[in-house]
C-alpha cells in the first residue's frame, strides 16, 4: 500500500529523534579494543557464541543499551543483531519483550517489514499486558500497515490504547487507521486524545486537519493546520540554532 502523503507513524517508546545519551561501551566480555570495535555487534555475537557464554555472564540490559545506541546513530542492522542477543540472555520477561520490541523498530527502520511484524507479536507472545506491550501493538500496526495488511493494522492500533489508554502515540496511530477507514468524527476524538496526553506536534495536528476538512469543519481545520504550521516553523528555527552553535 502506498501513501504519498508526509505521514510518518510513532514508531513506539525510546525511538524519538533525540536519543538520551548512550555509551558506545559493550557489555563486560575482556575484550581487546586494540582488536575488536568496541560496537562491533557482530563480533559482539561472534564471542558470545564461541565462550558459550550463560546468562547470568551476561547483562541483558547492557545490551539492550548497545542496541539503543546503535540505532541512535542509525546502524540499525548491528541493531537488530544486539537486541536479539539482548532476548536471548535476558534474565525477566519484561527485559526480553524490550528486547524483541526495539528489534522490531530497528528491522522496520530496514523497511523489513515481516521480520518487524514477528518481532512484535514474538514480544506480545510474552504477555500482552506488560509496560511494553501497548509499544508492541502500535509499533506492528505500524508495521502491518506499511507491509499492506491495513486490517490488522487497525486491530492493534485499537488493542494499544486498551491496553495502556494514556499511550499518547497509539492514539495518534489509531486516529491516522480512523481516518484511512473514512471513519474522520472518530479519527478527530483519538488526535484529540493524543494531543491531551502531550503529543503536541505538527503531524498529529496535521493529521486533525485533514479529519476536520472531510467533516466539512473548514475554519477549525484551518486553524488546526496554520498550528501545524507554526510547530513546524518553530521546530526549523530550533534546528538551524543548533547548527550554528
Amino acid at each position: 500500500m502506498e501513501d504519498d502523503r508526509p505521514h510518518r507513524f510513532s514508531e513506539g517508546q525510546g525511538f524519538d529523534e533525540e536519543y538520551e545519551e548512550f555509551s558506545l561501551d559493550p557489555p563486560e566480555l575482556s575484550v581487546d579494543p586494540g582488536e575488536v570495535d568496541p560496537v562491533d555487534s557482530r563480533v559482539l555475537t561472534d564471542l558470545l557464541d564461541e565462550r558459550d557464554v550463560g546468562s547470568d555472564q551476561v547483562d541483558a540490559e547492557q545490551l539492550l543499551d548497545v542496541g539503543l545506541s546503535y540505532m541512535g546513530i542509525n546502524r540499525f542492522e548491528e541493531a537488530t543483531e544486539t537486541f536479539e542477543r539482548a532476548a536471548e540472555f535476558a534474565g525477566t520477561e519484561l527485559v526480553q519483550q524490550e528486547a524483541w520490541v526495539n528489534k522490531g523498530a530497528a528491522h522496520a527502520q530496514l523497511e523489513e517489514y515481516d521480520a518487524a511484524v514477528g518481532a512484535y507479536e514474538e514480544a506480545l507472545s510474552i504477555d500482552e499486558d506488560s509496560e511494553h506491550a501497548a509499544s508492541a501493538h502500535t509499533n506492528l500496526a505500524y508495521a502491518l500497515w506499511e507491509w499492506g495488511r491495513t486490517e490488522q493494522a487497525l486491530d492493534h492500533a485499537e488493542r494499544a490504547v486498551e491496553v495502556d489508554p494514556r499511550f499518547a502515540e497509539g492514539w495518534y496511530n489509531r486516529g491516522f487507521f480512523l481516518a484511512e477507514r473514512g471513519l474522520y468524527e472518530d479519527a478527530v476524538n483519538a488526535l484529540d486524545n493524543a494531543i491531551r496526553l502531550g503529543m503536541r506536534t505538527a503531524p498529529v495536528l496535521e493529521e486533525k486537519a485533514r479529519a476536520l476538512e472531510e467533516l466539512g469543519q473548514e475554519e477549525e481545520a484551518e486553524r488546526t493546520q496554520e498550528r501545524a504550521a507554526e510547530l513546524r516553523e518553530e521546530a526549523e528555527r530550533e534546528l538551524l540554532e543548533e547548527q550554528e552553535r
